[in-house]
């Protein structure tokens, strides 16, 4: 008696048609980040507003480039990665075409699912996505929140596709814009401080480029052994900082300095503005 063996739920999801609404940077890493991780062009819809964008992606990817119309029409998935004040206008226009059994993804900063639902046909499943820009090298964190509608098999599917270009991390939408705070934004926070400390070598003596690279390299490291050692960070700091020594006193003129409450205060600042493009304040 032979059987017929059953796609796995990582190839069932490929064999899907996704769209992508909106190819900018974040859109395209995920265009590009499921062609590398086993979908087909032929399935991959995108849309933009620019004819000369169009004829990029098409070259660069081999996809096809319709209209949001189109794509709603066509597409088991419904990526929407435009920026948050163009969500409603978007929504406007794609209810007339997205039926309830149609995956609808957000990958748009402060929007609830709430917010699309009440937009869309009545059970619409969505699914809120939070990724930060490290999705560009394949090192993004994309935050996951289920709408009313969305079943464990979209969270799956929504898993899979940002799995293709990094981590992926389920919490309760009422989480989100903490998330969103500490790594939608985050990436923000770490640029700023290479850029202090690359000026603080310029002031020590240093040219910039070596600087520069000192300080890179040594993030690069710091972030390896907090992912792969399996210490708190306080550990590891402990483990630079000897008695007496020159890390200490460093430590303690950031302190004086107030940079660990500074850093909480700009997270609830980031959280807060979060919010605030949730409730439709531009």
């Amino acid at each position: 008696m032979s059987t017929t063996s059953q796609p796995s739920p990582q190839n069932r999801h490929r064999n899907q048609k996704v769209a992508v609404l909106g190819t900018g940077k974040i859109g395209e890493a995920l265009l590009s980040g499921m062609i590398r991780g086993g979908w087909a062009a032929a399935d991959l819809l995108v849309t933009t507003r620019r004819q000369e964008r169009a004829d990029e992606l098409r070259t660069r990817y081999g996809v096809t480039v319709v209209s949001n119309a189109d794509a709603a029409e066509q597409a088991d998935t419904l990526i929407l990665a435009c920026k948050p004040q163009d969500m409603a206008k978007l929504l406007d226009e794609l209810a007339p075409h997205v039926t309830a059994d149609r995956l609808v993804i957000s990958a748009a900063a402060g929007i609830t699912t709430a917010f699309i639902e009440e937009r869309l046909a009545e059970n619409t499943p969505v699914v809120r996505v939070m990724p930060n820009t490290p999705v560009l090298v394949d090192e993004g964190m994309s935050v996951i929140s289920a709408g009313s509608h969305a079943t464990a098999d979209a969270l799956s599917h929504a898993e899979a596709i940002f799995g293709a270009v990094g981590k992926t991390l389920r919490v309760p939408e009422t989480q989100q814009d903490a998330c969103t705070a500490l790594s939608g934004s985050g990436p923000a926070y770490f640029y700023f401080l290479v850029e202090a400390m690359t000026d603080a070598g310029i002031l020590l003596g240093l040219p910039r480029d070596k600087a520069h690279d000192l300080i890179v390299q040594a993030a690069i490291g710091a972030s390896v052994m907090l992912r792969d050692s399996g210490e708190h960070p306080v550990k590891l700091r402990e483990n630079v900082t000897s008695p007496a020594g020159t890390t200490i006193n460093a430590i303690r003129e950031l302190e004086n300095h107030g940079v660990r409450a500074a850093l909480i205060a700009a997270l609830e600042a980031a959280r807060d503005r979060s919010r605030e493009l949730a409730s439709g304040n531009n």
